[in-house]
């Protein structure tokens, strides 16, 4: 074990497999029945479940760069805009619980074939939205089918992966979050400067139908899913259990607070890009969002990085390129709003795959539900972020906009420093 790492278990909890997700199968012990890196399914599950998130990421913010025409299109304000973002990450954060309750009855990868299947049927009616309430209304929908990925994605892994692999299993999906929403906003940016907004969410809508198929013909069955009840109180026992556990609480509010830095800069930048001094045209505004390059590349990574400076230090790190990425983005100069948004979507990627695998760690039972109440916080603090960043730059411009991110990033060190202590008193009484 890395010597950082003996006081990070605290924050982000240990790795103690549950009884049931961890069940051997006969004669095989618990560990060698598991997938790893190299081994025998393991590349189809990682593509499937990369794509998975291509097809989330995508769908989910689909109207973000697009945001200006929108306004333009409709007569609307950024605020008003925003809201396209802002009730399908909400509705994602409401339904993500019930369906991992569904996860656990029925199993996790009929629900995540469920759920793509409905967003993308869904996806073919969003562009023919003749009013900005009926765009919403569906965004809504969509947000909400979505709901059924997260959780049970990061449920699957914990099941099938072997422990030690977990975070670079995760590190996998969060990498195919990244490379949906940087294609997402590329695309639409390019055709939505050719033919308008409602071309660019059609050609959203195909590649995400593309990916949907290929997830479910890749994706292994479960080898280690055992059924769990749908039982109203047990399940407001197992949601209660993860809801007092502080390591957990610690978790949630540090997703929360990654994602309303990224969520209020993603959805105000085509504004500042478009606005004086930069006028940029809606399709290299779309290309910017070619950083999120730099996003697929830390996800994937995190686990390598926990392994050097323990999860406490790679929050920190995570923490501290954030913070110093919305810095840069304060320029007036071009190249240094751009090696801004470059920290900001490195260090973000790089804290939430951290912490998204910690929480798959942490919880000994009701994984899903655990997984589904880190989505929960995370997508509250997306529509948090997209509101309240959006407000923030009508009422200061991008000054406010960043203001409200380096509050939120002072938040997830406040937390990780709590979570230090808490490990330093433990380690006191255990000596």
């Amino acid at each position: 074990m890395n010597p950082a790492d003996t006081g990070a278990s605290t924050l982000v909890g240990a790795a103690v497999p549950s009884p049931a997700s961890s069940a051997p199968s006969p004669g095989v012990c618990a560990d060698d029945s598991r997938m790893t890196p190299g081994g025998p399914g393991y590349r189809r599950m990682s593509f499937a479940l990369f794509l998975a998130g291509v097809a989330t990421f995508a769908l989910l913010y689909a109207t973000q760069a697009l945001l200006p025409l929108i306004s333009g299109d409709f007569g609307v304000s950024a605020g008003e805009a925003s809201w396209t973002v802002a009730v399908a990450t909400g509705g994602l954060a409401v339904f993500v619980l019930p369906m991992s309750a569904l996860s656990e009855r029925f199993g996790r990868r009929t629900v995540m074939t469920w759920s793509l299947a409905v967003a993308v049927t869904v996806a073919v009616l969003v562009p023919l939205a003749p009013s900005l309430p009926a765009l919403v209304a569906l965004r809504a929908v969509q947000g909400a089918a979505l709901a059924g990925l997260p959780a049970s994605a990061t449920a699957y892994l914990a099941e099938e992966v072997r422990p030690r692999a977990l975070v670079t299993a995760i590190g996998l999906f969060v990498a195919g979050n990244s490379v949906g929403g940087m294609s997402g906003r590329v695309i639409t940016g390019w055709v939505a400067q050719e033919w308008g907004w409602r071309v660019a969410l059609g050609v959203i809508g195909a590649l995400a139908v593309a990916c949907a198929v290929a997830f479910r013909l890749l994706l292994p069955a479960p080898k280690h899913f055992t059924r769990g009840s749908l039982r109203p109180r047990v399940l407001a026992r197992t949601v209660r259990d993860h809801l007092t556990d502080p390591l957990l609480r610690r978790l949630y509010a540090i997703g929360a607070l990654f994602m309303t830095v990224f969520g209020g800069v993603y959805t105000v930048i085509g504004y500042r890009l478009t606005d004086e001094p930069f006028s940029l045209p809606q399709g290299i505004v779309g290309s910017i969002f070619l950083v999120y390059l730099v996003g697929t590349v830390s996800a994937s990574t995190a686990g390598r990085l926990v392994g050097r400076v323990g999860r406490r230090g790679a929050l920190y790190l995570a923490g501290g390129t954030t913070a110093a990425g919305l810095l840069l983005s304060l320029a007036d100069s071009l190249g240094l709003v751009l090696l801004g948004l470059v920290l900001i979507t490195a260090g973000f990627f790089a804290g939430h795959a951290v912490a998204s695998s910690a929480v798959s760690k942490a919880a000994t039972r009701g994984r899903a539900q655990a997984s589904a109440l880190y989505q929960s916080a995370y997508y509250i603090g997306s529509s948090a972020g997209s509101t309240v960043g959006a407000v923030a730059f009508h009422a200061g411009g991008w000054g406010g906009t960043v203001a409200v991110g380096v509050a939120a990033v002072l938040g997830v060190v406040g937390i990780t420093l709590a979570g230090t202590r808490a490990a330093a008193l433990s380690a006191t009484r255990a000596a």
